[in-house]
């Protein structure tokens, strides 16, 4: 799967150097996320394959704490534990990727000599006024500052410029390119300000391209909701946490068209984790799929707007700007917004904290019996070469599913339960316009698209913060976001397989196969007489994420597998187990505390 994906020369770290570019990651394009590349070590070391790098050779660099991951977890925990042991305390961050930030990626796209930033993964921080009062204090320590959003996010975008949420049909599925003003589910709700739907749910249904009787049906979902089920008030909730919602549909409303089933398949994306056949009832009713209303999503005191410009990487480069102040200029999260990370400091010698990137960590072992040892030996690749350091601890901050094949010894129980956590496949892409005449002539601020790869596409949040400023005008450039959470198409598959199937089918393809389905989505969902792909479309990043969003194992092996092991301790999302920011830092103020 690793050796599937290649990467465009123009795109890759080679091809800066030969043109003596900095290295500066956020402003890669072609494929990125997972890029090419950075899981080879570690798919080599997981199935088993020989090793194709040497011996190791031992680096004379003690150090007081190894953090095996550079995402939220990983870098909070750096944090954590210079606040709790002294900030001369030596710390290095090892990563397989080529930038720091995990899942909270920074995407830079320039567009006729303006740069425009985005992000490429973790989206948002859900509900942070309700934060834990230590990472309320983290967010002080690093300069973020909660209320500045209240006015940075600008709420009356959609409305000012009449956008609102569509569903896009495309012809390969649905026999004709048609968009119907009704996103037909609620998964758009989170955007704060996006107008809903500008069509009844009657008209909307009559203009969606299906026959009659999938019209009717479709109107039918529509109309129906928790009253249609057969039981009554006082059982709803049993039932339906142990009925399905494609029962639902297909035995209780009678649904049998292959474009409405279509539809509510793919109406759930990442807030489901999965194609929603394989959901309860109880779970499509909380990710919005097709049927139920939409409700408000989050809490009124803590509205979905906590977004830099590029996503929680915002986070990620304060907190990596309070590690190693030299890496940028800026006082606080809201300056560190416009400003350019060098990277040839986070590798500094003789700084107290280093962030190696581009490095695989393929053994983590205690020098004796791990009750007892005063040192941990770590190995890791870089490029074609080995290397082990010494480390009075480490930190585990990366894939639960990969710690086994790293960590020398672990309890066997301890080892099936890390073995029990699932990540979902995930692909965000963002694609710069030169302009968005096209998204404002037809009224789309979102559009979900049930017969695309990429399920939904919308405008970039409309955050301005420092010195960067949000696109104010459709005649200046934007940056268009493109989800897709990609299942088997063979609908009903166990979530293990869908998700196994997907990661293949997705590290498969080349970054011109994924250009050419951009191209055919925008192109059939944008009238050409305001848009022409290859004239508005100045730039496309492909962040795959094949082990996206954490997915809870079964009850308890979440705390079986983050106990600590000797001088080991694990912290990630997915000893939460939860996909949130918040809880990822809160994993990492954990296992620190976890140190002996």
């Amino acid at each position: 799967m690793a050796l599937g994906s290649t990467l465009l020369p123009r795109f890759n770290q080679q091809a800066m150097a030969a043109l003596d570019q900095p290295y500066y990651p956020p402003g890669l394009s072609g494929l990125r996320g997972s890029h090419p590349g950075s899981n080879a070590a570690a798919h080599r070391l997981a199935f088993g394959q020989p090793p194709n790098w040497g011996k190791p050779t031992f680096t004379d660099e003690p150090y007081d704490l190894v953090i095996v991951g550079a995402g939220l977890s990983g870098l909070a925990a750096a944090r954590f534990y210079q606040q709790q042991h002294g900030a001369n305390k030596k710390i290095l961050i090892i990563d397989n990727h080529d930038d720091f930030g995990g899942h909270a990626k920074r995407n830079e796209h320039i567009i006729d000599g303006q740069r425009l930033i985005s992000y490429g993964g973790s989206q948002t921080l859900v509900e942070p006024l309700n934060a834990n009062a230590i990472l309320l204090d983290l967010f002080e320590d690093i300069g973020i500052n909660l209320n500045r959003f209240n006015t940075a996010f600008d709420r009356g975008f959609f409305k000012r410029h009449n956008l609102g949420a569509v569903t896009y049909f495309n012809a390969e599925h649905f026999g004709q390119d048609r968009v119907v003003k009704h996103p037909f589910c609620n998964y758009y709700n989170y955007i704060e300000g996006l107008q809903g739907a500008k069509l009844s749910d009657e008209a909307a249904a009559a203009a969606a391209p299906l026959s009659p009787k999938g019209r009717a049906q479709l109107l039918k979902v529509l109309k129906s909701g928790l009253h249609s089920l057969p039981v009554s008030p006082d059982q709803r909730a049993d039932y339906m946490e142990k009925n399905s919602y494609f029962g639902y549909l297909t035995k209780t409303l009678g649904v049998d068209d292959e474009g409405v089933l279509r539809m509510a398949r793919h109406s759930g994306l990442d807030w489901s984790n999965a194609s929603t056949e394989i959901l309860t009832i109880a779970e499509a009713k909380e990710c919005g799929a097709l049927g139920f209303a939409p409700v408000s999503v989050y809490d009124p005191e803590n509205p979905y707007i906590h977004h830099f410009p590029d996503g929680n990487a915002g986070v990620a480069r304060a907190l990596v700007k309070r590690l190693i102040p030299g890496v940028a200029r800026g006082a606080d999260a809201e300056a560190l917004v416009a400003s350019r990370f060098d990277y040839q400091q986070l590798d500094r010698p003789g700084s107290n904290v280093r962030i190696r990137l581009n490095s695989t960590v393929v053994k983590v072992e205690h020098e004796g019996d791990p009750g007892r040892s005063e040192q941990v030996n770590v190995h890791y690749v870089h490029g074609q070469n080995a290397h082990t350091i010494a480390a009075r601890h480490v930190i585990m901050a990366c894939y639960n599913m990969m710690i086994p094949h790293i960590v020398q010894g672990l309890p066997e129980q301890q080892v099936d339960a890390l073995r029990q956590q699932q990540k979902s496949p995930l692909i965000y892409t963002t694609v710069g316009l030169r302009h968005w005449r096209a998204l404002e002539a037809e009224e789309i601020g979102f559009a979900m698209c049930p017969g695309n790869t990429h399920q939904a596409v919308f405008m970039d949040f409309p955050v301005s913060l420092g010195d960067y400023r949000h696109t104010q005008s459709a005649d200046s450039p934007c940056i268009l976001q493109m989800i897709s959470c990609p299942y088997s198409e063979v609908p009903g598959k166990p979530r293990e397989e869908q998700y196994r199937e997907a990661r293949y089918q997705m590290l498969a393809r080349q970054f011109s196969d994924y250009e050419s389905d951009i191209r055919t989505h925008l192109s059939g969902m944008l009238p050409s007489r305001h848009f022409q792909f290859d004239r508005d479309v100045a730039g496309i990043t492909v962040n795959r994420w094949a082990h996206g969003y954490t997915v809870a194992g079964p009850a308890g092996t979440a705390e079986i597998g983050r106990q600590p092991f000797g001088r080991v301790v694990i912290a990630n999302a997915d000893s939460a187990p939860a996909a949130d920011a918040l809880e990822a830092m809160m994993m990492g103020h954990r296992a620190v505390g976890e140190l002996d």
